[in-house]
C-alpha cells in the first residue's frame, strides 16, 4: 500500500465581535471569506460561541483583539475552547490589540502581573500559537508558553509617510523612555533625527507632566509616536512642550487608537497638527475626528497569517529590524 503525503491543510479565519470590520479586511486580503460562526450573549449576558462549518482538521486562525470591555477576552477564550473541542488541527489566537499589556510588572506591593494572566489563559484554553501586533513591550512575548509572532505596524505607517510627507524637515520624537526602540525604528527608516521627551504620571489614566526635551526640535516638524493612545495625556503635553521649544507641526503615529473617554475630544483640540492611527481596535464614529487618519494593517496581518499557515518566517517581513526592537 503507497501513503501519500497529507497537502496542506486547509485555513479557515474567524472573526469575534470586537474585530469584524479589521478581520473582514484581512480575509479580503488572505483571499478568503471568513468563516461562519455564530456569537451571542444570554439574557444574563453569558457568551454561547458555534462554528457554524466543519473545522475538524483545519489551520483555524480565530481574529479578535482583547480591548475593554473585558468580554472581548473572555469571548476570544470561548471561541478558542469551541475550535478546540471541534478538533481543529491547530488554533491561531490573531490579536491585533493586546489588552492588558500594560500590567507586565510588578511596580507595586500587591499588584497583580495581569498581562501574564491573560496569556495564561489564552494557551490554557486551547491556542496553539499567537500572532500579535505592536505589543505595549515586547517582553510581553516571554509571558506565553506557546509560540508568539510579532508583527510591527511601522512597516505601514513609514510606507506612507514616505509616500506622503516632507521628511526633510522632520524629526521623530519619543514621548517617554520606555518607547526610545520603536521611535528609533522609525527615525531610522525615515532617515530623520531622534528626540525624546522625559514624563511623570501621577497616577494611573490622569495628568501627565512632561518636563523635559532631550534633543532640538526648533523650527521643525515633529513626528511623534507610540504604540497605543489612551487617555491622550502623554501626547497631548509632550505636543506642547515640543510646541514651546520651537517645533513647527507636530505629528502623531500611535498603532492603537484607544481613545478612553474624552481623549478623542481632547487630541482633537490639541495643538498636533494630525494624528495617525491604525485600524487594530475598532471605535465608534463619533470618536473619529477631523485630525484623525487611520491606516489599514490588514495587509500585514493577512500576510503574516499566510507565512503562518504556509510555515514560512515572520521576522523576514522586517529585515530591517535587526535587534532594536
Amino acid at each position: 500500500m503507497t501513503i501519500t503525503a497529507p497537502s496542506r491543510r486547509e485555513a479557515k479565519l474567524f472573526s469575534g465581535r470586537s474585530s469584524l470590520a479589521l478581520a473582514g479586511n484581512i480575509a479580503k486580503a488572505f483571499g478568503k471569506e471568513l468563516g461562519q460562526i455564530t456569537i451571542k450573549n444570554f439574557s444574563d449576558g453569558e457568551i454561547w460561541v458555534k462554528f457554524e462549518e466543519n473545522i475538524r482538521g483545519t489551520d483555524v486562525f480565530l481574529i479578535q483583539s482583547t480591548n475593554a470591555p473585558s468580554d472581548n477576552l473572555l469571548e476570544l477564550l470561548i471561541m478558542i475552547d469551541a475550535a478546540k473541542r471541534a478538533s481543529a488541527y491547530r488554533i491561531t489566537a490573531v490579536i491585533p490589540y493586546f489588552g492588558y499589556a500594560r500590567q507586565d510588572r510588578k511596580d507595586q506591593p500587591r499588584v497583580a502581573i495581569s498581562g501574564k494572566l491573560v496569556a495564561d489563559l489564552i494557551a490554557k484554553a486551547g491556542a496553539d500559537r499567537i500572532l500579535a501586533m505592536d505589543l505595549h513591550t515586547p517582553q510581553i512575548q516571554g509571558f506565553f508558553d506557546i509560540p508568539v509572532d510579532h508583527l510591527y505596524a511601522s512597516a505601514i505607517f513609514v510606507e506612507h509617510f514616505k509616500k506622503n510627507m516632507d521628511r526633510s524637515n522632520l524629526v521623530v520624537a519619543s514621548p517617554d523612555i520606555g518607547g526610545v526602540h520603536m521611535a528609533r525604528s522609525y527615525a531610522r527608516r525615515l532617515e530623520t533625527p531622534l528626540v525624546m521627551l522625559d514624563k511623570i504620571r501621577i497616577k494611573h489614566n490622569d495628568c501627565v507632566v512632561t518636563h523635559q526635551l532631550i534633543g532640538d526640535v526648533s523650527g521643525k516638524d515633529v513626528l511623534l509616536v507610540d504604540d497605543l493612545v489612551d487617555t491622550g495625556g502623554t501626547l497631548c503635553n509632550g505636543a506642547v512642550v515640543l510646541h514651546s521649544k520651537g517645533a513647527k507641526n507636530v505629528y502623531v503615529a500611535a498603532t492603537h487608537a484607544i481613545l478612553s473617554g474624552s481623549a478623542a475630544v481632547r487630541l482633537q483640540e490639541s495643538v498636533i497638527s494630525q494624528l495617525f492611527f491604525s485600524d487594530s481596535v475598532e471605535i465608534p464614529d463619533y470618536k473619529k475626528k477631523d485630525k484623525f487618519q487611520f491606516l489599514s494593517v490588514a495587509p500585514l496581518l493577512a500576510e503574516g497569517i499566510t507565512r503562518i499557515h504556509e510555515e514560512r518566517s515572520i521576522s523576514d517581513l522586517f529585515p530591517e529590524k535587526g535587534p532594536i526592537l
